[in-house]
């Protein structure tokens, strides 16, 4: 029998994703990224200087902190405070990446870009809904500088959403909840930009493996999903044809 959704989804149809803009009043930017019921506050600032291996290049820099709250799943975690976990470190390290490639880092100039990713409830596709709902922030944390001056010109080259996928009794399943991607024998994510280019993916087989077939299945499922995904951020983004520089 093929696997039943909890919610009543279709395999290939995404949850109801939404951003709510400027959400809390100090940053820059700050975007509640909604998908299903997982919500993640994504939050830019903006600071002078960069990493010393950029000292003195002319290029800025963007990184990317992840945290869960501790009321953010149905048992109360405990939080990190000095020594982060090796999940967490993965997760922040991939939304970085992620998004650096979505701009022109020189349009910067020595400046440092820090997206805050803060999970305040989790029900699975927190790094997706993250990196999703972050570009969302960034666009518009770059808007407001150019409003400002601080940018000649925008940095923002192209865009970058992100998807779970994963299989379930064998056949394939886009944007995973709970439920279903701790029962999938197969769970992947994906980072695509406009073009539908590969950024990054991570992908295990929990039990067993998979076959080349299976993965292509997997990947036509995720590319429907971020087309989808590109076009919420783009009707998110009040002036996106002003800011893409592509």
């Amino acid at each position: 029998m093929a696997w039943q959704r909890p919610d009543g989804r279709q395999p290939y149809q995404l949850r109801p994703i939404s951003f709510v803009q400027s959400f809390t009043r100090f940053a820059p930017a700050a975007v509640l990224a909604k998908c299903g019921d997982t919500q993640v506050l994504c939050s830019v600032s903006v600071t002078q200087g960069v990493p010393k291996f950029l000292e003195g290049t002319g290029k800025g820099w963007l990184t990317a902190e992840y945290r869960m709250l501790p009321t953010a799943t149905p048992q109360r975690q405990e939080r990190e405070f000095l020594k982060l976990s090796g999940r967490t470190q993965e997760i922040q390290r991939l939304i970085g990446r992620s998004l650096r490639a979505a701009l022109d880092l020189e349009a910067i100039g020595e400046r440092t870009l820090t997206v805050d990713a803060d999970v305040l409830q989790a029900d699975a596709g927190t790094r997706t809904t993250a990196i999703t709902g972050g570009f969302v922030a960034l666009a518009n944390a770059i808007s407001k500088l150019l409003q400002q001056g601080v940018l000649e010109r925008s940095p923002i080259i192209g865009q970058v959403a992100a998807i779970s996928v994963g299989l379930l009794q064998g056949e394939p399943f886009l944007d995973l909840n709970y439920i279903e991607d701790v029962r999938a024998e197969v769970d992947f994510n994906l980072v695509m930009n406009q073009q539908l280019g590969i950024i990054e993916v991570q992908g295990t087989a929990e039990e067993g493996s998979f076959s080349r077939t299976q993965l292509n299945s997997l990947l036509d499922f995720a590319e429907k999903g971020i087309q989808q995904l590109l076009i919420a951020q783009r009707e998110a983004i009040a002036n996106w044809n002003e800011l893409y520089q592509g």
